[in-house]
């Protein structure tokens, strides 16, 4: 195990409890198992496009952890990205919700799409995070595994071009409690949900 993330990020996934995932749940994610495990036995990269309708919170989350656990696990030759059916910003909550778990995260390009760079250890290259659309000229164009994070990008996208698979691994969409009192804790759920299936997912794969 690399472990080469910040201790603030140990913390949070010491945390994590892979038992609170269902059996059903486990099925889904086998897919995404079972792809990143052919492409480790044949010794080749493995990418990850995380998609969601905005690219906006849910598929920034599934990119960030899963990049992160991956190095975190000693998977080096893993490679995350995340698009969405249109371009839109990432969500402010979204890299605050991400700080307090242990990232650090600044602001590269300020407007209406910030531009973020977020590091899970200072020797790790940041991770870019700002909204794009999926087929993105920074995203890839072949041998990639689609990830739907949301039921609409599901549905809205039955074709994507270059993807060697295409896998729906759905979340809530914790858009729903902007506003309200609930939203800090409602973010920081789906975060940890994200992380400790991300944590599941690579822990199940034979190097």
């Amino acid at each position: 195990m690399n472990q080469n993330v910040y201790q603030s990020i140990k913390n949070t996934i010491s945390e994590l409890n892979s038992n609170t995932i269902s059996e059903d749940r486990k099925k889904v994610l086998q897919q995404l198992v079972d792809y990143i495990q052919e492409k480790v036995v044949a010794k080749k990269e493995v990418k990850i496009n995380f998609i969601c309708t905005h690219n906006s919170r849910r598929s920034h989350l599934s990119q960030i952890w899963a990049q992160t656990i991956a190095n975190y696990l000693g998977f080096k030759n893993v490679v995350t990205y995340s698009g969405g059916t249109e371009a839109t910003a990432m969500f402010p909550k979204v890299p605050e919700t991400l700080t307090n778990q242990g990232f650090k995260i600044q602001i590269i390009f300020e407007g209406t799409n910030p531009v973020y760079a977020i590091k899970f250890h200072d020797n790790s290259h940041p991770i870019i995070g700002f909204s794009k659309k999926y087929d993105d000229e920074f995203n890839p164009s072949s041998e990639f595994v689609a990830v739907l994070t949301c039921s609409s990008a599901d549905v809205g996208c039955p074709f994507i071009a270059g993807a060697e698979k295409r896998i729906p691994i759905t979340y809530e969409d914790p858009k729903l409690f902007d506003g309200t009192n609930q939203q800090a804790e409602k973010y920081q759920e789906r975060s940890l949900q994200i992380a400790t299936e991300m944590l599941y997912i690579f822990s199940e794969i034979k190097k």
